[in-house]
């Protein structure tokens, strides 16, 4: 049976504090795209997630587990790394866009 991602991130219903914080860190990593950098730059980081969001839907076990319980981690580009587990009832939980210039010892999954 086909694993299904828990896009709740992208909506306002959200039921875990963790997927809210994936909703958050995402936009905040558009966010600093379109102010910094270009809007190219923007579509592009938007491409390339949902390119992950596919391949971990066909294969949730691609990337690798990380020291966290049942959480994985897939590098999306150089400074930003995504945290997922998956859960219950045949979801990925997306947890964290983690930027990888941070202190690596504050992230708290």
């Amino acid at each position: 049976m086909k694993l299904k991602i828990v896009i709740q991130i992208f909506l306002n219903n959200v039921k875990n504090s963790l997927v809210l914080y994936a909703k958050k860190t995402y936009w905040d990593n558009i966010d600093y795209l379109l102010e910094k950098w270009t809007e190219k730059k923007a579509s592009k980081f938007i491409n390339i997630v949902d390119e992950y969001l596919s391949v971990l839907e066909k294969n949730p076990q691609a990337f690798p587990k990380t020291d966290y319980k049942n959480t994985r981690s897939a590098v999306i580009t150089p400074q930003i790394t995504l945290y997922y587990k998956i859960a219950e009832e045949e979801n990925i939980e997306l947890l964290w866009f983690w930027n990888n210039y941070k202190n690596p010892e504050s992230l708290e999954l």
